[in-house]
C-alpha cells in the first residue's frame, strides 16, 4: 500500500477521512466539508456516540466535491494518537472495495503526527496471504493508496524513520507467520541476507564451527532434526567503531515439537512461531539499519529445530555448554534456554558487550502469569529495566518486570551436573531466567524478555490483525534510539 503526502485534497474518486479530536466536531474538524455535509457528519457522530475517541470511526455517504463519497470521521483521542487512527481507518477500508483514501489532518497537525498516522495505516495493512489461493473477492485487500493532507513541516524525514521501523516490524511478522517447512534455520538465514543492502554485516556459524567452539547445549537441541542449526550474526555499526556494541540475542526455534518430551498434539501447529525472539531481533536490526541509527548493535539468533528422532536428545542427558558449565537435561521441551545460553556465551566472548538483551518465546508459564498484555522482563540491573520499560511504554510493546533471586536459583541445582534445565512447576518463568543468568559475565547489564504471549495474537490489536504481531521490534529500536545514540 502506497502512502504519500499532499498540500491539498486531490481530485478523483476516493474515500475521504477527517481526523477528529474530542470536542472539535462543532468547529475546525469539519471546516473543509460543505455545510450540508457538516450537518450530516454531526448527526452521524451523535447517532454513533462518537466524539473523537482514540481509534473510533464513523462512516457515512454524502455528496462532496461534486461526487457521492464515502466519508469517515476518525478519532485521535485527547492524547493525539494518530497511529491508532491510521490503523483504524485501514481496518475499516482494507477490503471495502475502496482503492484510494484521502485523510485530512486538520489544523495544527505536526509532521510527526502525520508520519505516525502513516505508520499505523501501513502496519495494519500487512497481511500474509501467500498460501491463500481461493480468496473471495470481498476478502481481498482493495486499498492501494493513502493520501495524507495537511501534514506539518518535517513530515518526509519523520516518515522515512517510521517507515524503516514499520518495515522491520513487517519483516518480523512475515518470519513468524511462515510455516516450518518453509522457514527453518538455513532459510531463516537466507531471508536475512537482504539486510546487507542496508549495511548490515552478516556472519553465519554452522555445525562444525559451533562444535569446535564447544556449543554442546545448542547442538544437543538440534541433534534430532534433519535441519542443521545455525548461529546467525548481524552487525550494524553506525558509529564507525566509536562506541562499544550492545547485543540483542534471540531464541530461534523454528519449530518446537518438544523433542522426546513431546508436546500435546492440540495446538502444536502454533510452535512455528517459537522463533519469535529471533524474528524480533532480525526485524530490529532491519529497522535500526534502515533508519541509519548512530549506534553499534550486534544481533545474534540461535536457530534450531527441536524434533523427536532416534538421535534426539533424551531426558537425563548431560551436555556441556560453551561456557564450560554442564547441564542435566530434565525436559527436552525446555530447549530455548539451552539454545540461548550458548548464544549468550558466544557474543560475550566475541564482542564483550556491556549490555545484552535477549528475547524468547521461552515459557508457557509467562502466558499464565501475564496473559497477552505484557511481555515478562527479568533484569540484573535496575537502570536497564527502567530503560526497557520506558521504551516499551513509548511504543506500545509493554513489559512487566518479574522477580529474581537466590531462592529461585537454587531450584535449578542438579545432583549430577552444574545445573538442570528446569525447576519445579512453580515459578517456571523465573527459574528459566535464573538459568540464563548463570551465563552472564560479571559486570554485564543483562535483561531477558519472555515474550511467549506476545508474538502471536488470536484477535486483532491496535496495529495488527489476527496472527503475527511483530512484538519487540519497536521496543528494541526505541531502546537503542533512547539510550545508545547521540
Amino acid at each position: 500500500m502506497r502512502v504519500r503526502f499532499a498540500a491539498s485534497r486531490p481530485s478523483g474518486d476516493q474515500a475521504l477521512a477527517i481526523v477528529v479530536a474530542p470536542g472539535t466536531l462543532g468547529g475546525a474538524a469539519l471546516a473543509t466539508l460543505p455545510q450540508p455535509v457538516q450537518a450530516i457528519a454531526r448527526r452521524a457522530a451523535s447517532a454513533n456516540r462518537f466524539d473523537g475517541e482514540t481509534g473510533g470511526v464513523v462512516e457515512f455517504f454524502a455528496e462532496a466535491d461534486s461526487a457521492l463519497r464515502r466519508i469517515l470521521l476518525v478519532g485521535v483521542g485527547s492524547s493525539g494518537n494518530y497511529e491508532r487512527a491510521g490503523a483504524a481507518l485501514v481496518a475499516k477500508l482494507l477490503t471495502s472495495g475502496e482503492t484510494s483514501l484521502t485523510i485530512e489532518l486538520g489544523q495544527g497537525a505536526t509532521g510527526d503526527a502525520a508520519a505516525s498516522l502513516a505508520s499505523g495505516a501501513t502496519l495494519r495493512a500487512w497481511r500474509h496471504d501467500t498460501y491463500r489461493t481461493k480468496l473471495d473477492a470481498k476478502q481481498r485487500p482493495s486499498l492501494e493508496e493513502i493520501v495524507i493532507v495537511g501534514a506539518g513541516a518535517g513530515v518526509e524525514d519523520a516518515w522515512a524513520t517510521k517507515q524503516a521501523i514499520a518495515e522491520g516490524v513487517m519483516f518480523t511478522r512475515t518470519l513468524v507467520a511462515e510455516p516450518a517447512n518453509v522457514l527453518y534455520p538455513e532459510s531463516f538465514v537466507e531471508r536475512c541476507q537482504h539486510l546487507t543492502e542496508l549495511g548490515v554485516q552478516i556472519d553465519v556459524l554452522g555445525v562444525d564451527e559451533m562444535r569446535a567452539l564447544g556449543m554442546g547445549s545448542l547442538l544437543g537441541v538440534a541433534q534430532g532434526s534433519v535441519r542443521e542449526p545455525r548461529l546467525l550474526v548481524m552487525k550494524w555499526d553506525g558509529t564507525d567503531g566509536a562506541k562499544d556494541p550492545i547485543a540483542l540475542v534471540g531464541k530461534g526455534v523454528t519449530f518446537d515439537t518438544g523433542g522426546i518430551s513431546l508436546k500435546p498434539p492440540a495446538g502444536m501447529e502454533d510452535m512455528k512461531w517459537d522463533m519469535g525472539g529471533a524474528g524480533a531481533v532480525a526485524g530490529a536490526m532491519k529497522a535500526i539499519a534502515g533508519r541509519k541509527a548512530k549506534a553499534h548493535v550486534i544481533g545474534v539468533c540461535g536457530l534450531v529445530e527441536n524434533m523427536p528422532d532416534g538421535n534426539a536428545q533424551r531426558p537425563g542427558d548431560v551436555v556441556t555448554s560453551m561456557s564450560g558449565q554442564t547441564i542435566e537435561v530434565i525436559n527436552t521441551d525446555a530447549e530455548g534456554r539451552l539454545v540461548l545460553c550458548d548464544a549468550l556465551t558466544w557474543v560475550q566472548k566475541t564482542y564483550n558487550p556491556k549490555t545484552i538483551v535477549d528475547l524468547a518465546t521461552l515459557t508457557g508459564a509467562m502466558i499464565i502469569s501475564l496473559g497477552h498484555e505484557y511481555g515478562g522482563m527479568f533484569a540484573n540491573d535496575d537502570s536497564l529495566a527502567a530503560q526497557l520499560d520506558a521504551a516499551g511504554k513509548a511504543v506500545g510493546d509493554q513489559l512487566w518486570r518479574m522477580p529474581m533471586g537466590d531462592p529461585f536459583d537454587k531450584l535449578i541445582d542438579s545432583p549430577i551436573a552444574d545445573m538442570k534445565n528446569v525447576g519445579p512447576r512453580e515459578g517456571g518463568s523465573i527459574t528459566a531466567a535464573q538459568f540464563l543468568k548463570r551465563f552472564i559475565d560479571e559486570g554485564v547489564r543483562w535483561a531477558h524478555l519472555d515474550i511467549a504471549g506476545m508474538v502471536w495474537a488470536s484477535k486483532p490489536g491496535a496495529t495488527w490483525d489476527k496472527g503475527a504481531t511483530g512484538f519487540g521490534v519497536r521496543l528494541l529500536d526505541r531502546f537503542v534510539a533512547d539510550n545508545f545514540e547521540g
